[in-house]
C-alpha cells in the first residue's frame, strides 16, 4: 500500500448514455441519474482503489462534441484538452445510438490516444435487436473497446482491467482522421508555429475553425497567450487565405460525420426495425402539436389525483403520531425550566413535526410517479413540446424541466437550471421558478381549494375536482412564468434566444429499483431534511414572538394589526401576510400560524377537520375572494429561505438572489390587488 500510484482517469460522453452510472458503479458514490440530457453539468470527482493502485476519476458533463456550443461541452472541452496529468480518458457512448457516440470518440482521438471506449447499454441494444462487433470496432479505431450494462454491473470488471492496461501502458497506435490534402496542409504549416503544448494539431484546427473560445481557455489554463505569438497569427491568418472560402468547421464536422457513418456500418447489425418503427410511431403522438399538450395535461392530472387521493389518510396518521409525542417528550425534558421545555416542545419540535407530518405522505407518492415520468424518457418529450411556447418569450425550453424539478422542491428546480447553457436563459429559469408551486405549498392550495372552491362531501367526485382546478392552478403559474420570462427579456435581460440541442431519448422499461432509490434516498429524504433544518429554527422564532408581550399584546398580534391595512388592499389580512413572512423557512407552517394567531393559542395549532378550520378561517373575516387571493398569494410570493441559499450559492449574487425574493412577491401583490379591485368593482354596482 505504500507503493501505491495514482492514476488520474477522466470519464466522457454523451448525455443519457449511461456515464453516471459507470460512475457510480466504480467509485460507489451515488450520483443521480435520470433518463434526460444534462444531468451531470459539474466536474464530479470520485475515486477506486484497483491492484493496489488508487484512480482518480473525474465525471465530465455530457457532452456530444468538443466543439463546444455550450457550457457543459465547454467544460469537458477544457479538461480533456489541458489538464496534462490525465493517464486515460472512458469515452461512454450508448449501444443504441452508437453513431452518435463515435462523434465524440474520434473527437477525443484526435487529442489523445489513451482511450478506452465504452459501448454502454448493451443489455438494451440486444432487447432492439442490435448487434455490435465489438473486436471490429476495437481494430478499426485502435483502442479498447467495453461493452457493458452498467445498471446490471455487467462488463465493469474488464472496464476496470482495461483503465488499469491504458493508464500503465499507454496506447501505442494512434488514430487519426484525415480532413483532405488541401487541409491538412494547412494544419501542418499552423501546427509548426505552436510552441508549449503537445497536441498542436488539434490546436490548429481549432484556430483555423475561428474556434472563439480557444484563445481564452489556452490563456486560461496554459498562461500564454496565442495573440502574442506574432508569427502564429500571421501564418493563421495566410493559412486561411490559401484556404480560400472554405469553412473549416463544417468541412472537419463533415469529414467526422461521414467516418461514423462508415465505421457504424462496418460494425453495426440492426435486425429489429420494427421496434424504431414503434417508437417513431409513439413519439409522433407524444410530440405532436395536437395531443402533445393534452397528453401532458391528463399525466399531471393523474400525477395530482394520486397524490391527493393516496396521501390523505398517511398525512393524518403520521401527523397523530407525531402530535402525541409531544406529551412524552415534554415529561422527558423535566430537568429544564418550563419556558425553555415550552420552547423546545411547543416552538422547535412541534413545528418540525407540523412539516415532517404533512410533507413526508405526499412527497412518498409525488416524487416515485415524478421518478417513472422521468425514468421512461417523457420529461424532455414535454420540453420539446413546450419548446415553442418558451421561444416566443426568448427563453429555452429546458426550462420546462427545471420547472418539473420545481414542482417538486423549487431549490431543486434552481440547480437543475444547470442544464441551460445560455446564461442569460439560465438565470431566467431561476428567477421564474419559484412560480412552481412546490411540495410544501400544495397542501397548503388543497386545504383551501377544498374549503371555499369544491365542497367537501363529495367523496371520490371531490378528489377529482380538486386535482382538476389544482391542474389550473398549475397553468396559471405556468402562463405567468411566460409573461414574466418575455417582460424581463425586453428589460433586464435583452438577448435573443440561443437555440439548444436536446436529445429525445429511447422510451425504457420502468425500473422499479431505481424509482424507489431515487425517489426515496435522493429526493424525498434530501428535500424533507432540508426543510427540517430550516423548521426547527423557525418554530424557536414562531414560539417566541408569540410568547412574548409588549403591553397588553403579543409580537405577534401588534405586527398583524401594523400589516392589517396593506392586507385589506389585496383582499388578505395582517395575520395571512405575516403568516407568509413567518413561513419563509417552510411554506407547510403557514396555515397553522394564521390558525394560531386567530385563536390566540400561544403554539402552532393543528386542525380536527378540513370543516372545523374553514368555521375558523370565515369567522374571521375568510371569505371565497380572500380564498382566491391566498391561492394566488401561496402561487406568487417570495421563495423560501431553503431556495433562496440556493440561489445565491448557484449564481454567487446577491443581485439575482434579491430578485428571484422581490419579482414573485410584487407579481402576487399585483394579481391579488387586481383581482380584489374588480370584484369590489363589481360588488359596489350589482
Amino acid at each position: 500500500m505504500l507503493n501505491m500510484k495514482k492514476y488520474n482517469i477522466v470519464l466522457a460522453g454523451s448525455p443519457n448514455v449511461g456515464k453516471s452510472t459507470i460512475f457510480n458503479s466504480l467509485t460507489g458514490l451515488k450520483q443521480h441519474t435520470g433518463n434526460w440530457s444534462g444531468k451531470t453539468v459539474d466536474n464530479v470527482k470520485g475515486e477506486y482503489i484497483y491492484n493496489n493502485n488508487r484512480y482518480e476519476i473525474y465525471d465530465l458533463p455530457g457532452t456530444y462534441s468538443l466543439i463546444p456550443h455550450s457550457k457543459e461541452e465547454l467544460i469537458a472541452r477544457d479538461l480533456l484538452c489541458f489538464k496534462t496529468d490525465i493517464d486515460c480518458v472512458v469515452v461512454v457512448c450508448n449501444a443504441v445510438s452508437l453513431k452518435r457516440g463515435l462523434n465524440l470518440v474520434l473527437q477525443v482521438l484526435e487529442i489523445t490516444s489513451n482511450v478506452v471506449m465504452v459501448v454502454n447499454l448493451m443489455d438494451e441494444a440486444t432487447k432492439k435487436g442490435i448487434e455490435i462487433d465489438i473486436n471490429k470496432l476495437s481494430k478499426i479505431l485502435g483502442i479498447d473497446v467495453v461493452g457493458t450494462s452498467a445498471t446490471y454491473n455487467r462488463g465493469i470488471d474488464q472496464l476496470l482491467s482495461k483503465i488499469e492496461k491504458i493508464s500503465i501502458m499507454k496506447n501505442k497506435t494512434k488514430f487519426k482522421l484525415k480532413y483532405g490534402k488541401k487541409l491538412e496542409s494547412e494544419i501542418d504549416s499552423v501546427s509548426n508555429y505552436i510552441d508549449n503544448y503537445d497536441n498542436k494539431r488539434w490546436l490548429a484546427i481549432r484556430l483555423l475553425s475561428d474556434d472563439k473560445d480557444i484563445e481564452q481557455s489556452f490563456y486560461r489554463f496554459k498562461n500564454i497567450s496565442i495573440k502574442d505569438n506574432n508569427d502564429l497569427v500571421c501564418e493563421v491568418n495566410k493559412a486561411k487565405d490559401r484556404l480560400g472560402n472554405m469553412d473549416v468547421n463544417i468541412k472537419v464536422v463533415s469529414c467526422i460525420i461521414k467516418k461514423c457513418h462508415d465505421i457504424y456500418v462496418e460494425c453495426v447489425t440492426n435486425n429489429n426495425y420494427k421496434y424504431f418503427r414503434k417508437e417513431r410511431k409513439i413519439d409522433k403522438i407524444i410530440t405532436s402539436k395536437r395531443w402533445g399538450i393534452p397528453i401532458m395535461i391528463c399525466s399531471l392530472f393523474l400525477i395530482f389525483w394520486l397524490t391527493i387521493v393516496g396521501s390523505n389518510y398517511p398525512s393524518i396518521w403520521l401527523s397523530n403520531f407525531l402530535f402525541n409525542l409531544e406529551d412524552n417528550i415534554y415529561n422527558v425534558l423535566f430537568f429544564l425550566p418550563n419556558f425553555l421545555r415550552d420552547l423546545l416542545v411547543y416552538g422547535v419540535y412541534k413545528t418540525t413535526a407540523w412539516v415532517v407530518g404533512v410533507m413526508l405522505p405526499p412527497m412518498m407518492i409525488f416524487f416515485p410517479l415524478f421518478t417513472i415520468l422521468e425514468d421512461m424518457g417523457f420529461l424532455p418529450r414535454i420540453a420539446f413540446n413546450m419548446d415553442s411556447m418558451f421561444s416566443k418569450c426568448n427563453a429555452c425550453g429546458k426550462q420546462c424541466l427545471t420547472m418539473c424539478m420545481g414542482i417538486g422542491c423549487n431549490a431543486v428546480g434552481v440547480t437543475g437550471a444547470r442544464i441551460i447553457d445560455s446564461k442569460r436563459e439560465r438565470i431566467l429559469a431561476i428567477l421564474t421558478n419559484s412560480f412552481m408551486p412546490c411540495n410544501g405549498r400544495y397542501p397548503v392550495i388543497i386545504a383551501v381549494i377544498s374549503m371555499f372552491i369544491i365542497n367537501i362531501n363529495r367523496g371520490i367526485l371531490s378528489s377529482i375536482l380538486i386535482a382538476f382546478v389544482l391542474v389550473l392552478v398549475l397553468f396559471i403559474s405556468v402562463f405567468m412564468t411566460f409573461i414574466v420570462c418575455k417582460l424581463l427579456s425586453k428589460t433586464l435581460f435583452k438577448g435573443e434566444k440561443v437555440s439548444f440541442i436536446l436529445e429525445l431519448p429511447d422510451y425504457r422499461k420502468i425500473r422499479i429499483g431505481r424509482v424507489i432509490v431515487t425517489s426515496i434516498l435522493d429526493r424525498t429524504i434530501f428535500v424533507l431534511g432540508r426543510a427540517i433544518l430550516v423548521a426547527a429554527p423557525a418554530g424557536f422564532i414562531i414560539y417566541l414572538i408569540t410568547n412574548i408581550n409588549i403591553g397588553n399584546s403579543n409580537i405577534l398580534t401588534i405586527i398583524s394589526n401594523y400589516l392589517d391595512s396593506f392586507g385589506y388592499i389585496i383582499g388578505l389580512d395582517g395575520v395571512i401576510l405575516l403568516a407568509f413572512l413567518l413561513g419563509m423557512p417552510a411554506n407547510e407552517i403557514v396555515l397553522p400560524i394564521i390558525l394560531m394567531t386567530y385563536l390566540n393559542t400561544g403554539v402552532l395549532t393543528e386542525y380536527d377537520s378540513l370543516l372545523n378550520l374553514k368555521s375558523i378561517l370565515v369567522s374571521n373575516g375568510w371569505t371565497m375572494l380572500t380564498a382566491v387571493c391566498f391561492i394566488i398569494f401561496t402561487l406568487f410570493h417570495f421563495p423560501c429561505g431553503t431556495t433562496l441559499l440556493t440561489i445565491k450559492k448557484e449564481t454567487n449574487s446577491w443581485y439575482y438572489t434579491f430578485l428571484s425574493f422581490i419579482i414573485p412577491l410584487l407579481l402576487g401583490i399585483i394579481l391579488c390587488f387586481i383581482i380584489t379591485s374588480i370584484v369590489r368593482f363589481i360588488i359596489i354596482f350589482i
